[in-house]
């Protein structure tokens, strides 16, 4: 990787620095507002006003808005790359021209339909269940997930070693309410879809009664799948998702494809066994398939194949996947500018080579000190608050505690980059090059089959704004798009970097210890270190909480799904309790902080952290995240968080009969 590195024009000594941003920007209030009331909307409301929702965008939160500096960062590498001559071959010259072969719309109007008009000719020509497993294994491959899921990750109960996973999918709008529930919402969504499906074969070529035919075809089987797809709450069942047999089992029980081909496709070579990870969805697959013609399914993979190109195809296409996904489903207005959307392809298809990139220009390695320096506090703090609990017996806080001193810490960007010398870009079509692309990363994912983990790989890119953990590593991570105003602020007193990147770094330490990271031991192990009745509290715990949220009204008569958003509801609240004792062990010995524009360093704490979760959201968003995303909506985050924890009734004054107000003994703090 040295040497494609080694021919771009960028240099690493050039590095940016920004001007200081405020520790906490005091428009951001609504003094309109009572803390005691609404602590969401009097930390925040100022800056949702300041940042209404534009077009293009069906929501907008202080996440967005880091992505969206990060978006014109990148693009200003882009710029740089343009400038000089890139040497043919070289990553800053596939950059470069996958870049211009997004923005490029003339050419992509012109090819219209024509890009995938070979790949619908092999769907077309498919007459049995060999021809049909060839093509979706290609299609694994190249484009979409016809049917099901496949990766290969750690074996669960093994983790040092990768194991094959086979998993539920399929599903071209997501989640399996879209298709089964009755409500106006839902049913006013399937016809859209409908109608999507429709246009897609229209503009690929089908007459209008073919395209009808098969739109209905899709429907129907689409429909099939979700009948026999476990829902989100089941799939947070580690325990039941696991389910290790041998290849020759799953191919005995599950025939509805040709293995022998699809795994020689796809280049399985070396599994024995794999994790079929929800058993009645494979049984019911299997029916399904049986009972579905080979001219059905022809009509499913050529949408799956139509659906996944859509989007780099000509403008009508676009605008067509733009018209369900983006107005319907979400709520947006306008389609994101053609340089955004472009970017992002470059910025998925050569994630680290476009992260080293930013991180020589955009990452300070004092930033990086600074972050080990905080996870060591709250290390240790987790710690201090394992050792307290009350409801957990000596046996099993010592096996915590062992997982805590084992956590691998990873902050900014990897040692290793990675080689993207395999990676062809050519000048034929988008199109192409997004299969070529595709087929690249699953070629990367491939040489893992059979072999021990590699711990040192990351599971997101520098340039992400985000942070996570992985449970079969015990790992945390922390990109160093993060690492920046308002989450890590170089010019902010530590007040507010606790409660700004500290709680995120407490949020990824106790998902080591939520509902489903729990399961997991010291080395990453699904197994059973807790003592029964330990796991009983934890759980009795736990359900407090999804009660909570169960109550919370998210839209009409909508309610958050407490089950569903549990893992992070706890991590929410475990960041806070240990990034606020990590940052009391920093003070022990000092003199009390001063008070900073009338506010005292505890209402700082807590101050910066509702910062972060400052977001303006669309009704059709609210709908579609509560269906599919894990996260509790921004305001809850926040209120329904801070509801649970003693410090902020102090700080704030909290009386009962506020708005913000829970009786202590309806409150729960688990970790």
């Amino acid at each position: 990787m040295a040497s494609a590195i080694a021919a771009m024009t960028l240099s690493g000594c050039n590095q940016v620095k920004e001007a200081g941003k405020p520790a906490i920007d005091l428009a951001n209030f609504d003094n309109t507002v009572s803390p005691a009331e609404d602590f969401y909307q009097y930390a925040c409301g100022g800056w949702m006003a300041a940042n209404p929702l534009t077009p293009e965008y069906a929501r907008y939160g202080i996440f967005d808005q880091l992505d969206k500096e990060n978006q014109e960062k990148l693009k200003a590498l882009i710029e740089e790359l343009n400038s000089k001559p890139q040497e043919e071959g070289s990553v800053g010259d596939k950059i470069s021209t996958l870049y211009a072969l997004g923005l490029d719309m003339e050419k992509r109007n012109a090819d219209g339909a024509a890009p995938v008009k070979e790949q619908l000719a092999a769907i077309d020509a498919i007459t049995d269940i060999d021809g049909l497993s060839a093509v979706a294994a290609r299609m694994h491959m190249e484009t979409s997930s016809p049917f099901f899921s496949f990766y290969i990750g750690a074996d669960e109960k093994n983790s040092t070693m990768n194991l094959l996973q086979f998993n539920q999918g399929g599903l071209s709008m997501g989640d399996r309410d879209y298709y089964l529930l009755q409500d106006e919402n839902s049913v006013k969504i399937r016809n859209a879809y409908r109608e999507y499906v429709n246009t897609l074969f229209t503009l690929a070529g089908y007459s209008e009664a073919d395209a009808a035919k098969a739109a209905d075809a899709v429907l129907r089987f689409e429909t099939g799948i979700a009948e026999t797809s476990v829902d989100r709450n089941a799939l947070r069942d580690v325990h039941k998702n696991y389910n290790k047999m041998s290849l020759k089992e799953f191919v005995r029980k599950y025939d509805f494809l040709n293995w022998d081909i699809f795994f020689k496709e796809v280049g399985i070579r070396n599994s024995t066994e794999l994790n079929a990870g929800q058993l009645p969805f494979f049984k019911g697959l299997t029916k399904l398939m049986k009972k579905t013609s080979i001219e059905d399914l022809k009509a499913y993979l050529s949408f799956k194949l139509l659906n996944s190109a859509s989007n780099y195809l000509s403008e009508d296409f676009v605008n067509a996947n733009f018209e369900f996904f983006g107005k319907t489903v979400q709520g947006r207005e306008e389609l994101q500018p053609l340089w955004k959307r472009s970017l992002s392809v470059v910025n998925r298809s050569l994630a680290e080579a476009f992260g080293q990139m930013y991180v020589e220009k955009y990452f300070p390695a004092s930033s990086k000190e600074k972050m080990l320096e905080m996870v060591a506090n709250l290390q240790t703090a987790l710690g201090e608050r394992i050792e307290a609990l009350e409801w957990m017996s000596d046996e099993t806080k010592a096996k915590a505690q062992e997982k805590l001193g084992t956590f691998i810490v990873k902050v900014g960007y990897p040692d290793t980059w990675k080689d993207y010398t395999a990676l062809e870009i050519k000048e034929d079509s988008y199109w192409a090059n997004i299969c070529r692309a595709n087929v690249f990363s699953h070629n990367e994912m491939m040489k893992d089959e059979g072999k021990p983990v590699d711990r040192t790989q990351w599971g997101m890119s520098p340039q992400t704004v985000n942070a996570y953990y992985n449970p079969t590593t015990n790992e945390i991570c922390f990109p160093a798009a993060i690492l920046q105003p308002p989450f890590f602020n170089p010019d902010a007193d530590d007040a507010v970097n606790y409660g700004g990147i500290g709680v995120v770094i407490g949020h990824e330490m106790t998902h080591g210890f939520d509902d489903q990271g729990r399961n997991y031991d010291k080395d990453g192990n699904l197994s059973a270190w807790w003592t029964k009745e330990d796991e009983e509290k934890f759980n009795e715990k736990a359900q407090v909480l999804v009660d909570q949220y169960d109550r919370i009204v998210v839209l009409d008569t909508l309610h958050a799904d407490g089950r569903y958003t549990l893992g992070e509801n706890i991590a929410d609240q475990g960041g806070l309790l240990i990034s606020y004792q990590a940052y009391m062990n920093t003070l022990e010995g000092k003199e009390r902080p001063a008070d900073i524009d009338g506010f005292t360093h505890e209402q700082r704490f807590y101050l910066g952290y509702a910062n972060l979760w400052a977001q303006n959201v669309r009704p059709q968003e609210i709908i579609r995240r509560t269906k599919t995303d894990v996260h509790s909506l921004g305001k809850w985050r926040v209120n329904g968080a801070l509801r649970n924890i003693d410090g902020f009734y102090e700080a704030f004054g909290i009386k009962e009969g506020d708005a913000m107000y829970m009786a202590p003994e309806e409150r729960i703090n688990i970790w």
